[in-house]
Protein backbone atom coordinates (compact mmCIF):
# COMPACT_ATOMS: atom_id res chain seq x y z
CA UNK A 1 0.00 0.00 0.00
CA UNK A 2 2.54 2.09 0.82
CA UNK A 3 4.93 1.92 -2.72
CA UNK A 4 1.61 1.94 -4.36
CA UNK A 5 0.67 5.49 -2.45
CA UNK A 6 4.32 6.66 -3.17
CA UNK A 7 4.21 5.69 -7.25
CA UNK A 8 0.73 7.66 -7.48
CA UNK A 9 1.89 10.79 -5.81
CA UNK A 10 4.58 10.80 -8.22
CA UNK A 11 3.30 10.01 -11.26
CA UNK A 12 3.59 11.99 -14.22
CA UNK A 13 0.71 14.73 -14.66
CA UNK A 14 -1.17 13.67 -17.55
CA UNK A 15 0.33 14.34 -21.47
CA UNK A 16 -3.27 16.69 -22.04
CA UNK A 17 -2.75 18.67 -19.24
CA UNK A 18 1.09 19.26 -20.02
CA UNK A 19 0.01 20.57 -23.35
CA UNK A 20 -2.36 22.61 -22.86
CA UNK A 21 -0.01 24.22 -20.07
CA UNK A 22 2.66 24.34 -22.49
CA UNK A 23 0.06 26.79 -25.14
CA UNK A 24 -1.40 28.56 -22.23
CA UNK A 25 2.43 29.54 -21.28
CA UNK A 26 3.16 30.49 -25.38
CA UNK A 27 0.55 32.74 -25.56
CA UNK A 28 1.55 34.59 -22.32
CA UNK A 29 5.18 34.25 -22.87
CA UNK A 30 4.25 36.94 -26.40
CA UNK A 31 1.91 39.35 -24.62
CA UNK A 32 3.86 43.28 -24.40
CA UNK A 33 4.92 44.55 -21.06
CA UNK A 34 7.17 47.46 -22.48
CA UNK A 35 6.35 50.96 -22.86
CA UNK A 36 7.05 51.04 -26.39
CA UNK A 37 6.67 48.36 -29.51
CA UNK A 38 8.44 47.78 -32.71
CA UNK A 39 6.27 47.37 -35.25
CA UNK A 40 6.94 44.55 -36.80
CA UNK A 41 5.64 42.56 -40.71
CA UNK A 42 1.76 42.13 -40.35
CA UNK A 43 1.14 43.74 -36.78
CA UNK A 44 -1.71 46.02 -36.65
CA UNK A 45 -2.79 48.28 -33.72
CA UNK A 46 -5.54 45.86 -32.68
CA UNK A 47 -3.44 42.83 -32.69
CA UNK A 48 -0.21 44.73 -30.66
CA UNK A 49 -3.07 46.55 -28.37
CA UNK A 50 -4.37 42.65 -28.07
CA UNK A 51 -0.83 41.53 -26.76
CA UNK A 52 -0.42 44.80 -25.00
CA UNK A 53 -3.96 44.11 -22.69
CA UNK A 54 -4.85 47.80 -23.86
CA UNK A 55 -7.92 49.90 -25.67
CA UNK A 56 -6.84 50.38 -29.09
CA UNK A 57 -7.97 54.07 -29.21
CA UNK A 58 -5.11 54.49 -26.06
CA UNK A 59 -2.48 53.66 -28.40
CA UNK A 60 -4.09 55.37 -30.98
CA UNK A 61 -4.81 58.95 -29.39
CA UNK A 62 -0.94 57.76 -27.12
CA UNK A 63 1.16 58.24 -30.62
CA UNK A 64 -1.27 60.20 -32.52
CA UNK A 65 -2.62 57.61 -34.94
CA UNK A 66 -6.23 58.26 -36.10
CA UNK A 67 -8.65 56.09 -37.83
CA UNK A 68 -8.37 53.55 -39.68
CA UNK A 69 -5.32 52.98 -37.41
CA UNK A 70 -2.36 52.45 -40.65
CA UNK A 71 1.12 51.70 -38.95
CA UNK A 72 4.37 50.35 -40.61
CA UNK A 73 7.15 48.27 -39.71
CA UNK A 74 10.17 49.32 -37.69
CA UNK A 75 7.43 52.26 -36.56
CA UNK A 76 8.35 53.17 -32.58
CA UNK A 77 5.02 52.81 -30.78
CA UNK A 78 4.09 54.52 -27.26
CA UNK A 79 1.72 51.62 -25.40
CA UNK A 80 2.01 53.52 -22.03
CA UNK A 81 2.62 57.29 -21.39
CA UNK A 82 6.29 58.04 -21.17
CA UNK A 83 7.12 59.58 -17.44
CA UNK A 84 8.31 63.01 -17.03
CA UNK A 85 10.24 64.22 -14.52
CA UNK A 86 8.95 67.73 -13.58
CA UNK A 87 11.73 69.79 -11.58
CA UNK A 88 10.45 72.31 -9.20
CA UNK A 89 11.72 75.81 -9.49
CA UNK A 90 12.18 77.72 -5.54
CA UNK A 91 12.37 81.53 -5.84
CA UNK A 92 14.62 83.35 -2.72
CA UNK A 93 12.68 86.84 -3.79
CA UNK A 94 11.57 88.88 -0.82
CA UNK A 95 7.76 90.58 -1.40
CA UNK A 96 8.16 94.02 0.63
CA UNK A 97 4.95 95.26 1.77
CA UNK A 98 3.80 98.51 1.58
CA UNK A 99 1.90 100.33 4.50
CA UNK A 100 -1.74 101.84 2.76
CA UNK A 101 -1.55 105.73 3.41
CA UNK A 102 -4.01 108.25 3.33
CA UNK A 103 -3.42 109.15 -0.12
CA UNK A 104 -3.51 105.84 -1.55
CA UNK A 105 -6.37 104.59 0.09
CA UNK A 106 -8.75 102.61 -2.05
CA UNK A 107 -12.16 104.67 -2.37
CA UNK A 108 -14.73 102.33 -3.95
CA UNK A 109 -17.15 103.86 -6.36
CA UNK A 110 -20.68 102.99 -7.08
CA UNK A 111 -21.80 100.63 -9.58
CA UNK A 112 -25.46 100.24 -11.28
CA UNK A 113 -26.96 96.57 -9.85
CA UNK A 114 -27.68 96.40 -14.22
CA UNK A 115 -24.29 96.49 -15.06
CA UNK A 116 -23.03 93.70 -12.16
CA UNK A 117 -26.09 91.56 -13.17
CA UNK A 118 -25.11 91.86 -16.50
CA UNK A 119 -21.47 90.75 -15.87
CA UNK A 120 -22.60 87.97 -14.01
CA UNK A 121 -24.29 86.55 -16.78
CA UNK A 122 -21.51 86.92 -19.71
CA UNK A 123 -19.28 85.21 -17.52
CA UNK A 124 -21.60 82.46 -16.49
CA UNK A 125 -22.32 81.95 -20.05
CA UNK A 126 -18.72 81.56 -21.14
CA UNK A 127 -18.45 79.32 -18.82
CA UNK A 128 -21.34 76.86 -19.41
CA UNK A 129 -20.06 77.14 -23.03
CA UNK A 130 -16.73 76.12 -22.87
CA UNK A 131 -18.51 72.79 -20.60
CA UNK A 132 -20.69 72.30 -23.77
CA UNK A 133 -17.96 71.80 -26.24
CA UNK A 134 -15.51 69.72 -23.90
CA UNK A 135 -18.41 67.39 -23.74
CA UNK A 136 -19.06 66.67 -27.40
CA UNK A 137 -15.20 66.71 -28.07
CA UNK A 138 -15.61 63.60 -25.12
CA UNK A 139 -18.14 61.99 -27.61
CA UNK A 140 -16.77 58.93 -29.62
CA UNK A 141 -18.47 58.06 -32.20
CA UNK A 142 -20.02 54.64 -31.74
CA UNK A 143 -20.19 52.40 -35.51
CA UNK A 144 -22.33 49.36 -33.66
CA UNK A 145 -25.11 49.03 -30.88
CA UNK A 146 -23.55 50.47 -27.58
CA UNK A 147 -24.82 47.15 -25.94
CA UNK A 148 -23.76 42.96 -26.93
CA UNK A 149 -27.36 41.93 -26.01
CA UNK A 150 -26.47 38.36 -26.09
CA UNK A 151 -22.77 36.44 -26.63
CA UNK A 152 -23.58 33.05 -28.16
CA UNK A 153 -21.43 29.78 -28.04
CA UNK A 154 -18.84 29.77 -30.90
CA UNK A 155 -18.92 25.85 -30.94
CA UNK A 156 -20.74 23.36 -29.47
CA UNK A 157 -17.84 21.47 -27.87
CA UNK A 158 -16.73 20.22 -24.12
CA UNK A 159 -14.48 22.99 -22.12
CA UNK A 160 -10.89 21.56 -21.70
CA UNK A 161 -9.47 24.44 -20.14
CA UNK A 162 -11.31 27.08 -17.84
CA UNK A 163 -10.51 30.85 -17.66
CA UNK A 164 -8.07 31.92 -15.16
CA UNK A 165 -7.35 35.87 -13.57
CA UNK A 166 -3.71 34.41 -12.87
CA UNK A 167 -1.04 36.39 -14.38
CA UNK A 168 0.42 33.39 -16.35
CA UNK A 169 -3.13 31.91 -16.51
CA UNK A 170 -5.69 30.86 -19.30
CA UNK A 171 -7.37 34.48 -20.46
CA UNK A 172 -10.00 32.75 -22.14
CA UNK A 173 -11.39 28.68 -22.72
CA UNK A 174 -10.47 25.86 -24.60
CA UNK A 175 -13.09 24.18 -26.71
CA UNK A 176 -12.29 20.96 -27.95
CA UNK A 177 -13.58 19.56 -31.48
CA UNK A 178 -12.33 17.69 -34.35
CA UNK A 179 -10.98 19.36 -37.08
CA UNK A 180 -13.03 21.70 -39.90
CA UNK A 181 -15.83 21.85 -37.34
CA UNK A 182 -17.54 25.70 -38.61
CA UNK A 183 -16.50 28.21 -36.04
CA UNK A 184 -19.73 31.14 -34.94
CA UNK A 185 -19.26 34.63 -34.48
CA UNK A 186 -20.35 35.10 -30.80
CA UNK A 187 -21.87 38.36 -31.43
CA UNK A 188 -22.46 41.00 -34.40
CA UNK A 189 -19.45 42.99 -35.07
CA UNK A 190 -16.83 43.84 -37.08
CA UNK A 191 -13.43 41.75 -37.90
CA UNK A 192 -10.15 43.87 -37.25
CA UNK A 193 -8.39 41.45 -37.27
CA UNK A 194 -7.41 38.41 -39.21
CA UNK A 195 -3.78 36.28 -39.67
CA UNK A 196 -1.26 34.53 -37.88
CA UNK A 197 0.87 37.16 -36.81
CA UNK A 198 0.29 36.51 -32.99
CA UNK A 199 2.52 33.71 -32.42
CA UNK A 200 0.59 31.36 -29.48
CA UNK A 201 -2.61 31.86 -31.05
CA UNK A 202 -2.13 30.29 -35.02
CA UNK A 203 -4.73 31.83 -37.39
CA UNK A 204 -6.04 34.53 -35.16
CA UNK A 205 -9.78 35.91 -35.80
CA UNK A 206 -10.43 39.25 -33.56
CA UNK A 207 -14.12 40.69 -33.32
CA UNK A 208 -14.86 44.15 -32.05
CA UNK A 209 -18.64 44.28 -31.27
CA UNK A 210 -18.69 47.83 -29.94
CA UNK A 211 -16.14 50.55 -28.07
CA UNK A 212 -16.11 48.15 -24.96
CA UNK A 213 -15.86 44.44 -25.99
CA UNK A 214 -13.80 42.62 -28.70
CA UNK A 215 -13.88 38.53 -28.97
CA UNK A 216 -11.00 36.24 -30.25
CA UNK A 217 -10.91 32.92 -32.04
CA UNK A 218 -7.47 31.35 -31.95
CA UNK A 219 -5.33 27.96 -33.62
CA UNK A 220 -8.15 27.84 -36.62
CA UNK A 221 -7.73 25.78 -39.84
CA UNK A 222 -9.21 28.16 -42.31
CA UNK A 223 -10.59 31.56 -41.61
CA UNK A 224 -12.81 32.42 -43.84
CA UNK A 225 -13.76 36.48 -43.18
CA UNK A 226 -11.23 39.39 -43.98
CA UNK A 227 -10.32 42.16 -41.81
CA UNK A 228 -12.95 45.29 -41.77
CA UNK A 229 -15.91 43.01 -42.73
CA UNK A 230 -19.19 43.25 -40.92
CA UNK A 231 -20.51 39.83 -39.52
CA UNK A 232 -23.86 38.90 -37.66
CA UNK A 233 -23.85 37.12 -34.49
CA UNK A 234 -23.70 33.35 -35.55
CA UNK A 235 -22.15 33.70 -38.74
CA UNK A 236 -19.37 31.57 -40.13
CA UNK A 237 -16.10 32.51 -39.61
CA UNK A 238 -13.35 29.59 -39.39
CA UNK A 239 -13.18 26.26 -39.33
CA UNK A 240 -11.27 24.57 -36.45
CA UNK A 241 -8.09 23.39 -36.28
CA UNK A 242 -4.35 22.96 -34.01
CA UNK A 243 -2.67 26.06 -35.66
CA UNK A 244 0.01 26.78 -33.14
CA UNK A 245 -1.33 24.01 -30.29
CA UNK A 246 -0.74 20.61 -29.75
CA UNK A 247 -4.56 19.18 -30.48
CA UNK A 248 -7.15 20.29 -32.76
CA UNK A 249 -9.22 22.66 -30.47
CA UNK A 250 -10.78 26.78 -30.19
CA UNK A 251 -9.36 28.72 -27.59
CA UNK A 252 -11.69 32.07 -26.99
CA UNK A 253 -11.23 35.15 -25.12
CA UNK A 254 -13.81 37.90 -24.40
CA UNK A 255 -12.00 41.22 -23.50
CA UNK A 256 -13.44 44.11 -21.99
CA UNK A 257 -12.25 47.42 -22.51
CA UNK A 258 -8.50 45.67 -23.05
CA UNK A 259 -8.65 43.36 -20.03
CA UNK A 260 -9.27 39.70 -20.18
CA UNK A 261 -13.06 38.91 -18.59
CA UNK A 262 -14.62 34.98 -18.09
CA UNK A 263 -16.30 34.03 -21.16
CA UNK A 264 -18.01 31.95 -18.75
CA UNK A 265 -20.25 34.79 -17.01
CA UNK A 266 -21.37 36.18 -20.62
CA UNK A 267 -22.27 32.96 -22.58
CA UNK A 268 -25.52 31.06 -22.03
CA UNK A 269 -25.46 27.93 -19.98
CA UNK A 270 -25.72 24.69 -21.59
Amino acid sequence: MTLSACTSRFSPAPVSNISTFNEVLQRNKHTIKSSKYIVKKGDTLYSIAWRANSQVHNIAQLNKISSPYRIYPNQTLFIVQPSTKKTKKTTHNKVSVKKPTKSSTFIPQKSSKNTLASNKKQAYGKIVAVQKSSQKGNRSPTPFSKKVDQFQWPVNGKVIEYFSSNDQGNKGIDLAGSRGTKIKASAQGKVVYAGNALRGYGKLIIIKHNEDYLSAYAHNDQILVKEQQLINGGEYIATMGDTDANKVMLHFEIRFRGKSVNPMKYLPKK
